[in-house]
């Protein structure tokens, strides 16, 4: 017997019939006797139908300033998963599974006070664990927690992940099933290179880096929480057959095990290549070369919460100028562009120039520490399919490489067959 939690995305839980399919795959890990907690999202869909109602309000009620409390912003838009914890737990119930829905509030998964994006400070899992114990299934909302002025908080897009993450490590499961419309993490995007694999294993660093660096299978703060309290993650599909051979299986299910980098025996050198849309590029020319010139550029950035990603400088050969160029989101440029310029005398450039449409293509894998060459070969590679590189950003297990938009696709094809991941 074991303790699992469980958790269902929104595509999986779209519809009745499709809430009934994931009640028959908690029911395959009841009649196998084990304990289980699930997850849920909204329904497909109804997370932007409930942020549209809260963003139009103020529109309709008259107001020329877009404007709506957060606070009540959490309100609305945490009622989607209400519903699915609500209609799964009917389902349980009449295959004769005892089971009873959970609102985050009443566990309680207690969060900070940042409405919205909201990060989990505790959960008290020990009623949740009584109730296992007796043979109850938990089905909670994910995406939501208690805040400390009492009322609702979301996590952020994608948070329903995160929730399950933090309550398999409150329970101590053994455990967690992430169930989504894909059956694993791929070495690539499948849709751009039909030759990627499914990874048997991956290890948290290269999760967590895939994660940030545009796969979409899991949000980044769940890869996180996994990593930090060891909480073994499946990723699997919930539109195989519940009943199939092997979807019980405790210690080896189909999909993808993400785990610490000690369970996997023979580490590739390449896991996966990742990549990113809608980066721009900002280049700030003729900087006086002195101390606090980078605190100057970067401090009044992070206070406008715009993520800056890659940075290249360059000095002049007298050492007396320097450029400085960088990397932010395409939907941040002229944000950040008007910081800069409320800021130039005191930053003290001659000129800032921005450049969008940019991609980010990112080699990630743990085997690179031990291994040469690496970087090389993907340069190597690129430069033999004419594609020009405007920045390049490295870690112990990853090698980041800007480009033109054009040459995405070519460029994730062209690194996955350079490393030999399209072979079996």
């Amino acid at each position: 017997m074991a303790r699992i939690v469980m958790k269902f995305g929104g595509t999986s839980v779209a519809n009745l019939e499709r809430i009934y399919n994931v009640a028959r795959h908690v029911k395959r890990e009841v009649d196998a006797g084990h304990e289980v907690a699930v997850v849920v999202s909204a329904m497909s869909g109804k997370t932007n139908e409930l942020v549209g109602w809260v963003e139009n309000m103020p529109k309709v009620a008259g107001s020329n300033a877009p404007f709506y409390d957060a606070r009540e912003y959490d309100a609305v838009v945490a009622s989607g998963e209400q519903v699915t914890s609500g209609l799964l737990a009917i389902a349980l119930q009449s295959m004769n599974i005892n089971a009873r829905s959970w609102q985050g509030w009443q566990i309680p998964i207690k969060t900070d006070n940042a409405h919205g994006a909201a990060r989990i400070l505790d959960i008290e899992g020990a009623d949740i664990i009584r109730r296992m114990g007796e043979g109850q299934v938990a089905v909670i909302a994910g995406f939501q927690g208690l805040g400390p002025d009492n009322r609702l908080a979301t996590l952020g897009r994608g948070g329903s992940d995160t929730s399950a993450v933090a309550i398999a490590a409150a329970v101590k499961a053994d455990r967690c099933d992430i169930y989504t419309d894909v059956d694993g993490v791929y070495t690539t995007d499948p849709r751009i290179e039909p030759k990627a694999r499914r990874l048997k294993k991956i290890a948290f660093e290269e999760m967590l880096e895939m994660a940030s660096l545009g796969a979409k299978v899991l949000q980044v703060r769940s890869v996180e929480l996994a990593m930090v309290h060891k909480v073994r993650t499946f990723v699997r599909s919930s539109f195989e057959d519940p009943d199939a051979p092997g979807m019980g299986d405790l210690l080896n299910p189909p999909g993808t095990l993400i785990c610490d980098e000690d369970e996997i025996v023979e580490q590739e050198v390449v896991t996966g290549i990742a990549y990113a849309k809608d980066e721009a590029q900002i280049s700030l020319r003729r900087l006086a070369d002195r101390p606090g010139v980078s605190a100057a550029i970067f401090g009044p950035l992070a206070e406008a919460h715009i993520n800056v990603d890659m940075i290249v400088q360059n000095i002049s050969e007298d050492g007396s100028k320097t450029d400085m160029t960088f990397t932010v989101p395409s939907g941040d440029v002229d944000k950040a562009l008007k910081v800069l310029s409320d800021n130039k005398e005191k930053i003290g450039y001659d000129v800032a120039q921005s450049e969008s449409g940019l991609v980010k293509v990112s080699v990630i894998g743990i085997g690179m520490r031990s291994h040469a060459g690496v970087a090389a070969s993907a340069f190597r590679a690129l430069a033999e399919k004419g594609i020009n590189i405007k920045a390049i950003t490295t870690s112990e297990i990853k090698i980041s490489i800007l480009i033109d938009g054009p040459y995405a696709e070519l460029a994730v094809r062209t690194l996955h067959s350079a490393y030999g991941l399209d072979k079996s």
